[in-house]
């Protein structure tokens, strides 16, 4: 029995979820390769020197350096045709540098929403709001 394209997409999106929850960057990298398309294009506010899967890979690895615990919960996912849309809490403990901030030991909890294209079963394109404000707030470096 075959897949649709709604399972399928649904099943990759999945995948990468599954993997950013293991804390393992060498995890999550191999799943990247697996479920997103090398050219994808990333919509986020994120300074990175590289493009595509790469530059997905280099947010994930910024994002364990500082918060090695980092765990990501799907609050809502919403489907419509080619596009997955899910709305997170992340929790973390800031445990090393991050953007410049030198760990602190708090812990952050903030939301974020992103929306996923996909392309003949591989993520094409990403799109996210991340509640940044809360984050740096909560870890001092903005006042409360």
């Amino acid at each position: 029995m075959s897949l649709t394209e709604a399972e399928r997409n649904r099943a990759a999106f999945a995948r990468l979820h599954d993997a950013t929850n293991t804390g393992s960057l060498r995890i999550i990298e191999t799943t990247i390769d697996e479920v997103v398309d090398p050219d994808v294009v990333f919509h986020a506010p994120v300074p990175m020197e590289t493009t595509g899967a790469q530059a997905l890979k280099q947010v994930w690895a910024v994002l364990l350096r500082g918060f090695p615990d980092l765990r990501v919960e799907v609050e809502d996912m919403l489907e419509d045709g080619d596009k997955l849309v899910c709305r997170n809490t992340v929790t973390g403990t800031h445990e090393g540098e991050f953007r410049g901030l030198p760990a602190t030991g708090k812990t952050v909890s903030y939301n974020e929403i992103f929306i996923f294209r996909f392309a003949g079963g591989r993520i094409a394109e990403i799109w996210g709001v991340v509640d940044v404000f809360t984050q740096l707030r909560q870890l001092g470096a903005l006042p409360a």
